[in-house]
């Protein structure tokens, strides 16, 4: 690939972003400051969304379209405690058979829409025993073994700097004032580290011993790529994980997705709790 077509190509990713975010400003007049990713079996919180706007991937222009159970697959924009916000009811994976820049297109869009913190919560199974099924837990940081970096290739300057900081990946401010709030409401948000992979089957027995070794306390198939976006573009992230199941070895039992979905399910309200006590405080932090 030549120089030219490179940088022809990072311009084209920026033009169809673009387009996205233009399509979705003709249909409302929210302009969001503060952005959701919804993971598997937690996309009910959407419904809290006041004065929705829900619009399916399918009709924003470029949007890669969800395929996976517990993934509505829907925008929804509206305002949670008079913060306007845009909710991503859904994600797509690059296991589904996307790219990287695909499975980060969304973020993209998020941000050319003027979000400046982005919440990003994902379905992770639990390497740290200390965990129980049903935890949610606050990442303090990431592991990417993935494969993968969504930045790789020609950099477009208007979406960020060809070289940027990952050591606060995850703000410590934003994670403080999610435990301060989850002790308000009477229950102990811990942090862990978050280990990425490609999936889509679960990790072996042997995979986990190993990532435990490399520190990590949860392991998912999401999330890594989409901070490393959000970053490169300036946004703050705060990223939580519920533990819908313990990780291969950790308990003498099979993983399967409905046990995922079910967990999600029955933590439901403490999450919605959680996130709609604290999106006024993230939105009134200064940046």
């Amino acid at each position: 690939m030549t120089q030219t077509s490179q940088l022809s190509e990072a311009e084209d990713h920026y033009a169809r972003a673009t387009a996205a975010a233009r399509y979705i400003k003709l249909l409302t007049p929210i302009q969001p400051r503060l952005g959701l990713i919804l993971g598997s079996g937690l996309g009910d919180f959407a419904g809290k969304v006041e004065g929705a706007l829900s619009i399916p991937y399918s009709e924003i222009p470029n949007f890669p379209v969800s395929t996976v159970v517990g993934h509505s697959g829907k925008l929804v924009l509206g305002t949670l405690g008079s913060v306007p916000v845009a909710v991503m009811q859904g994600r797509v994976h690059a296991y589904e058979g996307y790219s990287m820049k695909e499975v980060t297109f969304p973020t993209r869009v998020l941000g050319l829409l003027g979000v400046q913190r982005l919440i990003v919560t994902n379905a992770a199974g639990g390497i740290n025993t200390s965990y129980g099924q049903g935890a949610i837990v606050a990442i303090s940081d990431h592991i990417n073994l993935t494969g993968a970096n969504a930045v790789t290739g020609p950099n477009e300057p208007r979406f960020g700097d060809r070289f940027f900081d990952m050591s606060q990946a995850y703000s410590p401010a934003l994670r403080k004032l999610a435990k301060e709030e989850a002790e308000k409401q009477g229950w102990k948000l811990d942090e862990g580290v978050y280990l990425g992979v490609l999936g889509p089957s679960y990790e072996t027995p042997a995979e986990i011993r190993a990532f435990r070794t490399l520190g990590a306390d949860l392991i998912g198939m999401s999330t890594v790529h989409e901070v490393i976006v959000a970053r490169h573009m300036g946004i703050e992230v705060l990223g939580l994980s519920v533990v819908t199941n313990m990780a291969a070895g950790v308990l003498d039992q099979p993983i399967n997705h409905e046990e995922v979905m079910e967990t999600g399910r029955r933590i439901a309200a403490q999450f919605t709790n959680l996130l709609t006590a604290l999106i006024p405080q993230l939105a009134a932090e200064p940046k």
